[in-house]
């Protein structure tokens, strides 16, 4: 004759059974970590990802009781590095720092990427924001203002450039943006990294950069450049005198990079917590907020939850900028 449960004895097995499943991940956390950890930067050494993803590293390293190896795998804006991670083990041991370009801009430029390839990860957290500012060498393009530049480039016509440290960086996006909002015609001119195109805008080779803040910096604190505005929002601390694309007339132009750390699709929630509060509490501190700030960086914390809604927002964000400039994917 078939055994029967009542009601109660029903959830209280449920019950029992849940908290057996629950065993492993809660000893995955407990234990968790148990060796160093690895933090995969997709971009080349010495830029600004490299830089705050060392400060990361380093405070990770301490929160957590673990040597954190901080590794460089550059290539396709980040691409190459990012797959490798969502491609690892999902245990918590290998991390990604990732940007706007590898999380919400290659899905719309490479054709083995999508929307879906979002949810090949899970979302630690955001850490910060790093907006880009225009900048000109006035011996080369002399104008003092987005208005002016604007002006100049109507006279001329044709043939104004703006550099880029590569295909589907924020900076190349930027200029698309101001190509398509103004229907100039400008040509674009990528370079391998940021140093060469400062370089050559230094040396009179293009007519402007919409540059990463951290790079360009020193050179505009220096004379040897011009910075007629800056993408944010608002105004920069660093640059207060300088005016954002929106006062300049632009409305709606927002343009920023950012960083957060990523693990593969599946590590055990239990982890990812662990992660995501040691993560938030690097980047809560006043060493790593002067740091960032001093880079012209902005810290931006936020936590698992709303840096995954935050990824969704940017990336239906950079797709509309991607096809308003009808950029055909790579």
């Amino acid at each position: 004759m078939p055994q029967t449960f009542s009601r109660q004895q029903f959830l209280r097995a449920a019950a029992l059974l849940g908290a057996a499943l629950a065993l492993p991940a809660l000893a995955a956390a407990d234990t968790f970590p148990s060796r160093p950890l690895k933090l995969l930067v997709p971009f080349s050494p010495g830029g600004n990802t490299d830089v705050v993803a060392r400060l990361v590293g380093q405070g990770l390293a301490e929160a957590l009781g673990q040597p954190v190896v901080v590794e460089n795998v550059p290539g396709a804006n980040g691409a190459i590095g990012a797959s490798r991670v969502a491609a690892a083990a999902n245990d918590g041991y290998t991390l990604l720092f990732g940007t706007a370009g590898t999380q919400a801009i290659n899905p719309s430029l490479y054709r083995n990427l999508s929307a879906k390839s979002l949810d090949d990860f899970e979302y630690i957290a955001l850490v910060t924001s790093i907006p880009n500012v225009l900048v000109v060498n006035e011996a080369k393009t002399p104008v003092k203002s987005v208005a002016e530049l604007l002006s100049y480039a109507r006279e001329r016509r044709s043939g104004m450039s703006y550099g880029s440290p590569g295909m589907g960086s924020t900076v190349h996006l930027s200029g698309e943006l101001l190509k398509s909002a103004t229907k100039l015609d400008l040509v674009h001119a990528p370079y391998k990294g940021s140093a060469p195109a400062l370089s050559d805008l230094i040396g009179g080779q293009i007519d402007f950069i919409f540059e990463n803040i951290t790079p360009a910096l020193p050179f505009i604190q220096s004379g040897k450049l011009k910075a007629l505005a800056v993408t944010s929002a608002e105004r920069l601390p660093q640059l207060p005198q300088v005016p954002t694309m929106k006062e300049s007339g632009f409305p709606t132009f927002v343009t920023a990079t950012w960083n957060g750390v990523l693990a593969p699709k599946g590590t055990p929630r239990a982890v990812v917590q662990r992660l995501e509060a040691a993560t938030l509490k690097v980047a809560s501190s006043p060493e790593f907020k002067a740091k960032v700030s001093s880079l012209g960086g902005e810290p931006r914390l936020l936590g698992s939850a709303a840096f995954r809604d935050f990824t969704r927002t940017e990336f239906k964000h950079w797709a509309g900028i991607i096809q308003a400039a009808g950029l055909e994917k790579q």
